[in-house]
């Protein structure tokens, strides 16, 4: 008999509602990701590089053009000099990153917070590495930290807190303010440890600004923040992103992600230092060019029985489905309209750990064409 080292893991509900829509043939809004291409100019890039012979390895810590300028964009937006050499890792996508920074810092017995509903990947990393996630529920409707419950969490055995803004699934965002109040709380626990997911910091909506960890002089010496070139230039299946953090962090990160894959994909790292090169200006446009779509799948779902704010952030959309069908839960739901209604779902009850008993969410994904969602839309307005 093997023992599992995951027993209560199976296949994710991603991969589920993703497979349920391709045998109905409904319209697939629950894994996240478009159902179009990334730029063209970038698509071109990695042929040429491909043809070009750039196919071999590419250095263990990445290609130095695309980390100097993830560097250059770092200081450009967010005020920061890290150095390309010491401060940046590129790894074969954001999960990865947060894998390899949760087995570089968390032992056996470390007790690590995360707070509901938190995506997936976390905790099955914190169990491999031998520690114990202390699950904190965020507070609805805005998904906001109860300051007073962290505070109670906190014990000699903590390890390391997990920040993910803007927040998957719910679209939620930190404000400067509550960096302050985080950086205020861990004043004389250096050994707690951040790690800030940070894959949707170009999504933000109205104006508002992207709290990033780098931002903050005091946190940013205790974190490592990820982030993904898969959500910000619309090329998921590239699986490439980052982690920044200082020297001492950066230096055990990467003694895990040289024996996990040892280094990403190298023309795919070659096109996007060419992309970052030549067109800075697409990471400042994602927030417009996204905010239309949230509008308009908001606008459009107005007229159906769902409850929702729009989004602040990501590319996801809560809705509460509470006066359509309160006598399901959100699988079921999800499974409902899936089968039902031609419209695939997440829902957000498996980014618990103990869920709500009266949650009646879903998520949809609105990183589609306008075509699919107005037909996404129509359908559920029907509903």
């Amino acid at each position: 008999m093997i023992q599992s080292k995951l027993p209560h893991v199976g296949t994710t509900i991603f991969t589920t509602m993703s497979q349920l829509a391709a045998q109905t043939g409904a319209l697939n809004l629950s894994q996240g990701f478009p159902d179009f291409d990334g730029p063209q100019a970038l698509r071109e890039a990695v042929g040429r590089h491909v043809m070009a012979g750039h196919n071999q390895y590419a250095p263990m810590t990445g290609l130095p053009a695309l980390r100097e300028q993830v560097a250059a964009k770092i200081s450009r937006l967010y005020g920061r000099q890290v150095s390309a050499d010491t401060d940046i890792t590129i790894t074969p996508g954001a999960t990865q990153g947060l894998f390899c920074a949760i087995q570089a810092l968390v032992r056996a017995g470390d007790e690590v917070i995360v707070f509901d509903p938190c995506y997936d990947s976390y905790e099955p990393a914190v169990e491999l590495a031998g520690g114990r996630c202390v699950h904190l529920h965020l507070s609805p409707p805005t998904f906001s930290i109860d300051w007073q419950r962290l505070a109670d969490a906190i014990t000699p055995r903590t390890r390391m807190i997990v920040l993910n803004t803007p927040h998957n699934p719910s679209g939620a965002l930190l404000e400067h303010a509550d960096l302050d109040r985080l950086a205020a709380l861990l004043r004389g626990r250096e050994d707690i440890y951040l790690l800030s997911d940070e894959v949707y910091e170009h999504l933000v909506y109205d104006g508002r600004e992207h709290a990033s960890v780098l931002r903050h002089e005091e946190l940013y010496a205790r974190a490592l923040v990820v982030s993904s070139f898969g959500k910000t230039y619309h090329v998921t299946g590239w699986k490439t992103g980052y982690v920044v953090a200082p020297p001492a962090l950066t230096a055990e990160l990467r003694k895990v992600h040289q024996y996990v894959s040892f280094t990403g994909v190298t023309p795919l790292q070659w096109a996007l230092a060419e992309f970052m090169t030549e067109h800075p200006e697409h990471v400042t446009e994602l927030p417009a060019f996204y905010q239309a779509k949230r509008d308009l799948f908001c606008e459009l779902l107005a007229g159906s029985r769902f409850g929702f704010t729009p989004t602040p952030g990501t590319y996801f959309q809560i809705a509460d489905y509470s006066k359509i069908r309160p006598d399901l839960n959100d699988i079921e739901m999800a499974q409902w309209l899936t089968r039902e209604h031609g419209v695939a779902s997440i829902p957000v009850s498996v980014f618990y750990q103990s869920p709500p008993a009266d949650l009646r969410l879903v998520r949809f994904c609105f990183a589609k064409r306008e075509e699919t969602l107005r037909q996404a839309a129509e359908r559920l307005c029907a509903v």
